[in-house]
């Protein structure tokens, strides 16, 4: 088999070899382009800081919460245990020892630091990262649920819930996302939350309406895409299926979604892959998504070259793993 894929592989035509060395001289240019415009208007590129937004060691200091003396301090080990005798109570802290910051016998007031230590903790880009992947991903299941109830609802055969199917999908397909978002967190958040204010209920956090407006916004061409892809089932499946005694639920359950799924993947995963990039507008609603972690770095640091092609680059990272897991799900449907 190995020889086989070599001898493929040299016994192509001149033209082959001729049109990947096009490609590959094109890509150079244009990446050339990019550096030698970067020269001309005197710009320092700046690597070194873009791992620090990803992680970094983070000083945690440890106060005292109470006033007093500091009685003793036992080593255990690595750690020490700080005991603080106040007019009142005794206190103990587990800190390390390496890095205590006071002695035996100093006087403590509350807010004094007693040791710090390092951690390391996620930076803005890795939290940016992490809270977009998240809201694609809730936003994916819900908009899979509305999509799938939508798209049987609009080939339905009640009026009521056909009309209603048409209505939404229309409705939402026919509206910008970014006026769908502020409708969802302007409008129809401030009279939830206040209605839950009038109640003493909890208040709903702007990420829950950023995940409804991508859900919604989702669910409305998933609805198209699960239509098409039932309809494209050949009308004798239907009927083969009832002349068996299967129930229209049945039929669709056991006989109709499972050919109908291995034909609507592509589309879905065209959809998913657009819903991570959609996610970069909920940062209008005050969400640190992957963009917005971008924009405030880029406002702070003052490097915007380096920090976009990072995101451009994190962005590509998910959709492009996204597309080949649905890849994979697809041929395992298929050769099932």
């Amino acid at each position: 088999m190995e020889s086989s894929l070599t001898s493929r592989f040299f016994n192509k035509g001149r033209s082959y070899y001729l049109w990947v060395g096009v490609f590959f001289l094109v890509l150079f240019a244009i990446v050339y382009s990019i550096y030698y415009s970067t020269l001309k208007i005197d710009y320092v590129w700046r690597w070194y800081r873009i791992p620090q937004y990803f992680a970094y060691h983070d000083k945690v200091e440890i106060k005292a919460e109470t006033d007093g003396d500091v009685e003793s301090i036992t080593k255990k080990g690595e750690e020490a245990i700080i005991r603080i005798k106040g007019d009142d109570e005794t206190a103990s802290y587990t800190v390390p020892f390496k890095n205590i910051t006071v002695a035996e016998g100093d006087i403590i007031y509350p807010g004094d630091t007693l040791a710090t230590y390092e951690k390391w903790k996620a930076g803005i880009l890795m939290q940016g990262l992490w809270l977009t992947l998240k809201v694609s991903l809730i936003a994916i299941i819900f908009g899979i649920l509305i999509g799938l109830f939508t798209g049987l609802a609009r080939i339905s055969s009640n009026p009521a819930l056909k009309w209603s199917a048409i209505t939404y999908i229309e409705i939402i397909r026919g509206s910008p996302l970014l006026v769908q978002i502020f409708i969802w967190y302007f409008v129809l958040g401030t009279l939830i939350n206040s209605l839950l204010a009038t109640q003493e209920l909890f208040q709903i956090p702007p990420l829950w309406y950023g995940v409804a407006a991508l859900a919604s916004f989702t669910g409305a061409y998933v609805a198209e895409i699960v239509r098409a892809g039932i309809q494209s089932i050949h009308r004798g499946q239907a009927e083969a299926s009832r002349s068996l005694g299967m129930s229209y639920t049945q039929s669709m359950v056991h006989v109709i979604l499972p050919q109908a799924l291995r034909r609507i993947i592509p589309p879905l995963a065209g959809q998913f892959i657009s819903l991570i990039k959609d996610s970069s507008l909920l940062g209008i609603i005050a969400i640190r998504e992957l963009t917005k972690a971008t924009r405030e770095i880029v406002t702070a640091s003052l490097q915007p070259f380096e920090l976009w092609f990072v995101c451009a680059i994190l962005y590509l990272v998910l959709t492009f793993s996204l597309s080949m897991l649905l890849q994979y799900v697809e041929q395992r449907t298929l050769a099932s």
